[in-house]
């Protein structure tokens, strides 16, 4: 079995790395591409990744290289990390939009999508390349936007399955609270990429016993510490919502945070500096501790379990394959178009994956999907169409910006400080 990871030169690599080489029964990896044009970081995430195997007992073959065609050649399973113009343009994404009074950060309002429009271009001339070296191969999308990403795969008829880390971290974290097994806690998991809410929390499968009112009542202190809202939030909704929420539930607050602290790019950047020194150092041969602090938690499990199901035989450890995905909606929210991307549980296997049928959202839950969701399609139309009122039109759309003069104003700094990502600009 052949994985291409694009963007391999990622300090997340080693993570990834990690969860190949501890799960090598799930994804029995024979062959891994790191394909990055920053040969640089390859030079040192490489032989990492071979002392890390090593270290485990895993012998897959490590190769990387700059060469994207050469890379995915062959490859079965094709995993997207990337960071379209890296931690600068990140810094970026989390600043201008403060100037304007609205939330300053990478994938959601503004900033989301100013990566949308650096992002999905690089992403389909990547996915038609992936097709020509290997129709058959899926495409396995970490890349944020995630959603916005994602559809925009599946609209131009690419093998594509967004993939995010948040749902993965709930479960693990409820799992550790109910003293239980992850394995044994599903989650009723509902909405779109970063905007979503656990409306159960189950025991051992899709139609296991409602955990969720006995996990509030005993731990929804600490459930609430996690999510940065008042316990009174999560008493009052009677869900568990993502964390990404908290911009949308206290917008001004986070606001007035934002601008009174370094941005999270600034610390993420010197973060970088310090992971790139400790994969330099040729005694290392495990993720170090420092990488746990960069974010990103248990995406290599996540990543294992998702391209072992599309590329076995869709029944992992005995029984079917449920994992929270980005897929087309295709009426699993009937208030949504056919073409919109949620993120479920789906069941998955070498087929892809299949939506579970959800609960009736809230109309206090369904209304905000509903309005993202259009911004979402007026996002990917300006990324793939250009233009100065197309971004515009995305942003008025936005219920984080949502006002004439503001979206004014971000549509300016946003084509200011991304013109030489954009071929159109």
């Amino acid at each position: 079995m052949k994985l291409a990871v694009v963007g391999g030169g990622s300090t997340y690599t080693p993570e990834l790395i990690d969860g190949f080489a501890r799960l090598r029964d799930t994804l029995p990896v024979s062959e891994l591409v790191l394909i990055d044009p920053a040969t640089e970081r390859l030079d040192l995430i490489g032989p990492l990744a071979r002392r890390i195997f090593a270290r485990q007992g895993h012998h897959a073959v490590v190769t990387t290289t700059a060469d994207l065609d050469a890379g995915v050649e062959g490859a079965d399973a094709v995993l997207l990390q990337l960071r379209i113009g890296g931690q600068a343009a990140r810094l970026r994404d989390e600043t201008w939009p403060l100037e304007c009074g609205c939330i300053g950060q990478e994938t959601t309002g503004a900033g989301g999508l100013a990566k949308a429009l650096r992002t999905v271009p690089v992403v389909l001339d990547i996915a038609e390349r992936v097709r020509r070296a290997n129709p058959q191969a899926w495409i396995i999308d970490f890349t944020n936007p995630v959603g916005i990403v994602t559809r925009a795969l599946l609209q131009a008829g690419h093998k594509a399955v967004g993939l995010c880390n948040v749902a993965i971290g709930l479960q693990r974290k409820f799992a550790a609270l109910l003293g239980l097994a992850p394995a044994d806690v599903h989650l009723d998991h509902v909405g779109l990429n970063h905007l979503t809410w656990e409306l159960g929390v189950r025991r051992g499968g899709p139609d296991g016993e409602d955990l969720l009112a006995g996990l509030l009542s005993a731990h929804g202190e600490a459930v609430a510490a996690d999510l940065r809202l008042p316990r009174a939030v999560l008493d009052r909704l009677g869900v568990v919502p993502s964390y990404y929420l908290r911009y949308f539930y206290a917008h001004d607050e986070v606001v007035r945070e934002l601008g009174a602290k370094p941005s999270r790019a600034a610390e993420v950047a010197a973060m970088e500096q310090e992971l790139l020194a400790l994969y330099a150092d040729p005694a290392l041969d495990e993720k170090p501790e420092l990488l746990a602090r960069r974010g990103g938690a248990f995406y290599s499990e996540a990543a294992v379990d998702l391209a072992a199901a599309l590329l076995g035989d869709g029944r992992g450890r005995g029984g079917p394959v449920f994992q929270v995905v980005n897929v087309r909606n295709d009426g699993t929210l009937p208030f949504l178009p056919d073409d919109a991307v949620v993120e479920v549980q789906a069941r998955v296997d070498r087929s892809g994956p299949v939506p579970l049928a959800v609960p009736r959202l809230d109309p206090l839950h369904a209304g905000l999907v509903a309005h993202v969701t259009a911004y979402e399609e007026l996002a990917l139309d300006a990324a793939l169409r250009g233009g100065r009122e197309r971004v515009f039109r995305a942003l008025l759309a936005h219920p984080l910006v949502g006002q004439f003069d503001r979206a004014e104003g971000l549509t300016d700094r946003l084509l200011a400080h991304n013109k030489e990502h954009l071929a159109w600009a």
